[in-house]
């Protein structure tokens, strides 16, 4: 965690994480990341997860053939496929508009914050 913190800028001592961790009723465990392996976390984590990918498609329209960006959303425990977006231009105007639309609905596309397919 440690590490993590500091590749976005925030410098803590190790004791201070601790301490954070423990007044929110976390238990530190150093030895956490050296017996996790991938696999567990994910299944530990399935139903928080929410994959994401592009892909393209193209369209002949009036102008002729065009082609769209198309954002999705997997929600890996159900695998239910969600449309994030799709836009002929994808910009960064675009992906911080489709993150302001993911915050509302608490990070889970479709759904409203605290409810479940």
């Amino acid at each position: 965690m440690q590490g993590a913190l500091a590749n976005l800028g925030h410098k803590l001592a190790r004791n201070t994480i601790a301490n954070i961790l423990k007044r929110h009723g976390i238990a530190p465990a150093p030895e956490r990341s050296r017996r996790t392996t991938w696999k567990d976390f994910l299944r530990r984590h399935l139903d928080q997860i929410v994959a994401t990918d592009f892909f393209t498609v193209e369209v002949w329209t009036c102008t002729g053939l065009q082609r769209f960006i198309v954002l999705f959303f997997m929600d890996l425990s159900t695998r239910r496929v969600e449309l994030g977006g799709i836009a002929a231009c994808a910009n960064g105007l675009w992906m911080s508009q489709i993150a302001r639309n993911l915050t509302r609905q608490g990070l889970r596309p479709g759904l409203r914050p605290g409810l479940r397919p």
